[in-house]
């Protein structure tokens, strides 16, 4: 167990990263494309998460949305930011390919919980903290169990569940779940989805 956790899955994820890259490669570049015209050259979007034992890096996506903002200077919502591009690369979660940059940095992994915004980290309380005691990944337990359709708190506990029994049959479980959501369009993001509301805290403030 500790040889695929600390050896196998780490190689697994740089050749599929690589791999992944090389083979997609002629779509990047096409969407790299479309998405600079969208958004005044700025096909990528960066963001500070936090990945495993609570250190800070930057993720990278494809930027889906427009910085466009309402006569008082605030964001529009996203529905009305969002490019005709890119709600396609969401509806085919194609704007989180170039995460797989990230994997091949060692930020992330395939399969673990999903990295959350920095800010976040103070929040958690001692057992939510357990989701950094390992690599985040694209595509997580939490995901493929309801995504935006659970509260926090039984994201978090998905995610704490895939720390206690992370294995080799079980991410290749979520893989295939999270393929067969992509190709069936289940739980993916879109212009009209309803954005998920931001965690203030764990109501369990006694596991501080």
């Amino acid at each position: 167990m500790k040889l695929y956790k600390n050896v196998i899955k780490r190689l697994f994820d740089f050749l599929a990263a690589f791999t992944g890259l090389l083979l997609l490669s002629p779509l990047l570049i096409v969407l790299i494309i479309l998405l600079a015209i969208s958004n005044n050259g700025k096909p990528f979007f960066y963001q500070h998460r936090t990945g495993k034992n609570g250190r800070i890096f930057t993720i990278i996506k494809f930027k889906t949305m427009t910085d466009a903002t309402d006569a008082a200077g605030n964001l529009l919502p996203p529905g009305d930011r969002i490019t005709k591009t890119g709600d396609i690369c969401r509806k085919y979660s194609l704007d989180e390919i170039p995460q797989l940059i990230n994997i091949l940095k060692g930020d992330m992994s395939l399969v673990g919980p999903r990295p959350l915004l920095a800010k976040y980290l103070e929040r958690y309380n001692k057992t939510q903290m357990r989701r950094h005691e390992v690599t985040p990944g694209i595509s997580g337990w939490a995901q493929v169990n309801g995504r935006n359709a659970i509260s926090w708190e039984q994201k978090f506990e998905l995610d704490v569940y895939y720390v206690d029994n992370q294995s080799f049959l079980l991410d290749l479980k979520i893989i295939f779940k999270t393929i067969d959501k992509v190709i069936n369009r289940k739980d993916i993001n879109s212009a009209d989805d309803t954005q998920m509301q931001e965690f203030m805290g764990s109501k369990d403030k006694d596991l501080k």
